[in-house]
Parts: structure tokens; sequence; C-alpha cells
């Protein structure tokens, strides 16, 4: 007997490409009748972003129904793994080296094994507050959503795909550092106690390079701090509480200086794994690729990274397993004594 599952009448699953023209790139979304609409080159990206997520919020479903979209591909989207598991989430993959972008519901095991894909925070499509609503927010002060740890991880996942794959570690955390403090018009001034913080070795060679890949644009800075403008309209779609966001910045910054040492992927490395590392526990494991990913280095280089982690005494130990191409491991006593604690966020 043939099962057969109930389809909804919402389909979800969105495809934007980018065509090159005379006058400038030009969207196409499959969904839209219109033929396409001119875009500016250095904010195409973002605008394609922010129309995938706008397909997304006019769509909803209820969770019970939402089911993993790849199965109607058969499961052409991604290398053979053991099958669909775990909860339905939002994966945005990218194709065609940035020329296509798509939007769909994935399982949790669809999502890991496909390339070049980032799962989209639910909060991000949480419908942006009205001003008396922000302003009673800000009156509460109530923590709400995820804890810093999960909006740390989630922000470093949302970097690994928005980021060019040879962006620097240090860049990587200045980006977010500024994709957490910026403010509802998406801009930030960041203190340069922050930029001290970070230890960067050349800050003007981390600005200048996040400038040139259209993540963000410098605007000013004075004796205090460094006025930034962030070009990327999907980071506006973040969940609007900014004291929580600045309290996960925060938490970023702790957890990434328990490495002790001045070298920034050191730093960047040892942060990835402590987000991906419950606060009740030492052990940690995770896709070896998306640690890669988010450090900015081929996952032929991991294993070295992680070796140079253990001699810091970040970790006791590692271990990566061939038939899963997982890793995982163990923090040391340097990679869990400064942790921040999660806070709680009833």
């Amino acid at each position: 007997m043939k099962l057969c599952f109930a389809r909804s009448g919402v389909r979800r699953t969105w495809t934007v490409e980018l065509r090159p023209q005379p006058g400038g790139p030009v969207l196409v979304c499959r969904q839209c009748t219109h033929g396409g609409w001119p875009l500016v080159g250095s904010a195409a990206r973002a605008e394609l972003l922010a129309h995938l997520a706008a397909h997304a919020r006019q769509d909803p479903l209820p969770a019970h129904l939402r089911i993993c979209r790849c199965h109607e591909r058969g499961c052409r989207q991604h290398p053979r793994h053991r099958g669909c598991n775990g909860p339905i989430r939002l994966l945005l993959v990218r194709e065609r080296g940035g020329r296509r972008w798509r939007l769909s519901d994935a399982c949790t095991a669809c999502a890991a094994a496909t390339t070049q894909a980032a799962v989209v925070p639910e909060t991000t499509l949480a419908v942006e507050a009205t001003p008396s609503r922000r302003a009673r927010d800000r009156r509460r002060r109530c923590p709400r959503g995820p804890d810093s740890q999960t909006r740390v991880r989630e922000m470093l996942n949302y970097l690994a795909t928005a980021l060019p794959v040879e962006t620097e570690a240090g860049a990587r955390m200045l980006a977010l550092q500024c994709a957490l403090r910026m403010n509802d018009s998406a801009q930030v001034r960041l203190p340069y106690g922050v930029l001290r913080s970070l230890r960067l070795q050349s800050a003007a060679d981390a600005w200048r390079e996040l400038n040139e890949t259209g993540l963000l644009r410098t605007r000013h800075s004075d004796h205090r701090a460094m006025a930034v403008q962030m070009l990327d309209v999907g980071l506006l779609t973040q969940y609007p509480a900014r004291p929580d966001r600045l309290r996960a910045a925060d938490w970023a910054l702790r957890a990434a200086c328990s490495a002790r040492t001045s070298n920034p992927l050191l730093r960047l490395a040892t942060l990835s794994l402590v987000v991906r590392t419950a606060h009740t526990s030492d052990h940690g494991v995770s896709e070896a690729e998306q640690v890669a990913r988010e450090c900015g280095v081929p996952a032929t280089a991991l294993p070295s990274l992680l070796e140079q982690l253990v001699a810091a005494k970040v970790l006791m130990t590692w271990q990566a397993a061939l038939d899963t191409e997982e890793v995982s491991w163990r923090l040391g006593p340097k990679g869990l004594h400064p942790r921040p604690a999660v806070e709680d966020t009833n």
C-alpha cells in the first residue's frame, strides 16, 4: 500500500534569481508575475533576501502542517544521508554562485546535509513592531525570544553565508558585534572599548574588508566610538528586542576572549564551539563543515585548528567521525571558566 500524505495549499518554497543586464542586475521571482526588478549592484543581495523574507511572511503555515520540501525533488538538493529527521526549519540555499537563491522548509537532517545553506531563525520573520509597541517593550525590559547563546549561534550561521568565504576571522568577529549591536535603523555606534576587547591585529584592515563585502559602510568616528551603517537588509528582520541583542553581543565577546590568545582565528573558533556546547555540559558535537565555514577556513584545515585549541587548553580532546562527517569535542578549563551563564528568558 502506498502512503499518501496530505499536502497544504501553501507552497513553502520560494526561488529568486539575479540575472545580469546591461543596466545592472535584475531580480526575477518565480512566484511573482512582475517581469523583474532592477537592483543596485551593492545592495542586490540584501534586496533579494528581503524579497524572500516577505514571501515567507505572506504565506504563514502552522508548525504541524509544515513538511520537508526537498521530498518533492527526490532529495536531490543535498548529498544522500540517513533520511529526514528533526524539526522543520526555514533553509536559505545559495545556488549557481549566488545567481539563484531558494528559501524553503526543510527538516533538520536535510538542512545539515545541504551545502551553501543556512538555517533562517524563526525570529527573523517576526513582524516589525510599531513605535508604540517598541516603547512598551523597552519599559518592560523583559528578555524575550532565544537566549544569548542561541542568538549568537544563529548570527554566526547567518554570517557564514552572508560573508565571502575568504573573509578573515578578525573581520568576522567585528561583523558579529556590529550585527548584534545595530539599532532599528541598521546603524551601529561601536565603542572603542569593544574594539579593544576584540584585540584585532589591524582594525583598519578588518573595517576595509567588511566595507568591500557590502555588509556595512563605515560612516565616521569620534574619540569614543565608530559609527557604522549596516547594508544587509536581512539583518533588519532580526528580533527587535535590542537590549537582548546587546546582551548577546557581550556574551559573544566574553566567550570568544576565553581563549586568551591574540590570534583572532582561535578566538572565533572558540566561540563557534562554545555556542554549540550545552551550558549544562562540556561536550559538544557539530557538522565539521559548518564550524569551518563560520571560521572562514577550508574543512581540511579544521583538524589543525582544533589541535591549536587543545594546545591553548580551550579543548581537552576532540575527534572526528568519518561516517557522519561530524566533529565532537570536550571543552577544557579555559573554555569553561570564563564562560557566561545563559540568562533566564522566562
